[in-house]
């Protein structure tokens, strides 16, 4: 079941063509995120034999997956009908629709419901934001950095991918919003020096890899500062109920972060985490 953020009719195959190297390489490793992994190898196959420019990019832009590709598109079966191959365009398209989403950043903020409905107080409950040095860790297309930059002196938004990039860039300049500087970077690699930020914030970022991730987080940010985890606004009302009442350990919470739920405007149950960094 998809999750409803795109009409994949309405994307062309090239939007693969705006994929970054990390993207690429999680779609190919994964198959997509569809259950049947051998129809994902079947119709991909078709849309990139009748895609050359889309092949050879995933292929270039992402070498280490080159042979995944070639293995696909050797084994597909031979399509011509254009029906058939949009088809398997349409496929594609949703097998991979939060990244294909990304190539129309502004549709993300009336698409996805975590972005819609979410309101930025439940941001600001989290820490004093005034006159602050934040950064905010994958960025995407901006819901947290913007509504820090209301508050603090300071947003360095990070971020992967670039058409997200762009549109921070694009939006802020629009809206004559001074104080926010965009980069690119993974939430690994972050590239700034220890105990730069007051804040360093993310959400649906952390996850996985842990203790990596969370050890870059508390690099750059100061002594007395805080972690916040504050993810989007939830609509599975009953899913999260149940987590809610899981014995099932909880990551942030066995690593020293408070947890500080909420029912969402979409009536599920939102877990946003804090944690204050102490250095010696």
């Amino acid at each position: 079941m998809g999750l409803g953020w795109i009409n994949p009719e309405e994307y062309s195959f090239n939007s693969f063509l705006l994929m970054e190297r990390f993207q690429i390489r999680l779609m190919m490793e994964s198959g997509g995120w569809r259950n049947n992994k051998d129809e994902w190898k079947r119709t991909m196959g078709v849309a990139l034999n009748a895609n050359p420019a889309v092949r050879w990019y995933l292929e270039h832009k992402c070498p280490e997956c080159a042979s995944v590709v070639q293995e696909i598109t050797a084994n597909a079966p031979a399509v011509t009908n254009a029906a058939e191959i949009r088809k398997a365009e349409v496929y594609a398209l949703a097998s991979v629709e939060d990244f294909v989403i990304h190539t129309t950043p502004k549709m993300m903020e009336t698409n996805c419901h975590y972005i819609r409905d979410w309101d930025k107080e439940r941001l600001y409950e989290m820490a004093d934001f005034k006159d602050k040095i934040v950064l905010d860790v994958g960025a995407g297309s901006g819901r947290l950095t913007f509504a820090a930059a209301v508050l603090a002196r300071e947003v360095y938004a990070s971020e992967p991918v670039e058409t997200m990039r762009e549109f921070i860039r694009s939006k802020s300049r629009l809206g004559n919003i001074n104080n926010i500087r965009v980069t690119e970077a993974l939430v690994t690699s972050i590239p700034y020096p220890d105990n730069s930020f007051d804040i360093v914030m993310s959400g649906h970022v952390v996850g996985d890899d842990w203790d990596t991730e969370i050890a870059e987080l508390t690099r750059v940010c100061k002594s007395g500062g805080w972690l916040l985890d504050c993810p989007g606004d939830e609509t599975h009302a009953p899913y999260y109920k149940q987590q809610e009442k899981t014995d099932k350990p909880d990551e942030l919470v066995i690593r020293g972060w408070e947890k500080m739920s909420y029912v969402g405007n979409g009536g599920g149950y939102v877990g946003r985490y804090r944690k204050q960094i102490w250095k010696g």
